[in-house]
């Protein structure tokens, strides 16, 4: 999930949805299927495949569960093949939310989706109601001790990115989404093995949050968003104030 906040003001949140070894088991399963769906089994020939099987190793993934997601999106194992969607809404205070599933029922994935808009005091909307409000980019994350700013800056920007950030001991090389997979091989040529490769979305409008209690509440539509079976990433286009996230850490 993502807001529009220095990492370090949402890294708890961060750590608290990535603590969910079973959820990070069962997203990481999807993006596999998917992408071997979209792009087959060879991982060669498919960097998004790639990608996805990298993250399955980091998480400990058991093989068998690798390869049952592969035939999955193959279409070599019985049920509805899955299909990527994105429903957009609102959260307390305005906040503009995109929620992508993987789902293989989607008048399910809807339903769960807009059941837990209308708990968590949000409103699910139509297509295209706040997708304007956001980017769609690729990201790329390396460890800060793998290299200097300014070396990850000059490969990367001579790769083709368009963007790098250093804080809280990482680097963020931010790239348009068709560069993602080039410029993360030539940051792999160089000898950095990045933490985390994918499209992500980034606000390109914020939405102030100076209340505590009503960031509470956006935080807790958006452990409920990505709680649901179906959902693959949570965006939303919050940015708290120094002392709304001074008090969120205490």
């Amino acid at each position: 999930m993502a807001g529009h906040n220095k990492w370090s003001k949402v890294k708890h949140i961060k750590e608290r949805v990535d603590a969910k070894k079973g959820k990070v088991f069962s997203k990481i399963s999807r993006e596999v299927t998917m992408a071997a769906r979209l792009g087959g089994r060879d991982p060669e020939l498919n960097p998004r495949l790639r990608t996805a099987l990298l993250a399955a190793r980091a998480a400990n993934m058991p093989n068998d569960n690798i390869d049952r997601a592969i035939r999955k999106g193959l279409g070599e194992l019985e049920g509805a093949i899955p299909e990527e969607i994105t429903y957009e809404g609102y959260g307390p205070g305005g906040v503009a939310m995109l929620v992508e599933c993987v789902t293989d029922n989607k008048n399910r994935s809807s339903a769960d989706v807009r059941s837990a808009f209308n708990k968590g005091g949000g409103t699910m909307g139509s297509a295209g109601s706040v997708a304007h409000l956001f980017l769609r980019v690729g990201e790329i994350r390396l460890p800060g001790e793998a290299a200097g700013e300014d070396e990850v800056m000059e490969v990367a920007l001579e790769a083709g990115a368009d963007d790098i950030q250093t804080d809280e001991g990482e680097h963020l090389v931010v790239t348009a989404p068709d560069k993602l997979y080039a410029v993360a091989g030539q940051l792999r040529a160089s000898g950095w093995q990045a933490t985390s490769i994918r499209l992500n979305y980034q606000p390109s409008v914020a939405a102030p949050v100076t209340d505590v209690a009503v960031a509470r509440q956006i935080l807790k539509l958006l452990d409920s968003l990505d709680d649901l079976d179906d959902a693959q990433n949570v965006y939303a286009n919050f940015e708290f104030s120094d002392e709304v996230a001074a008090q969120l850490d205490e």
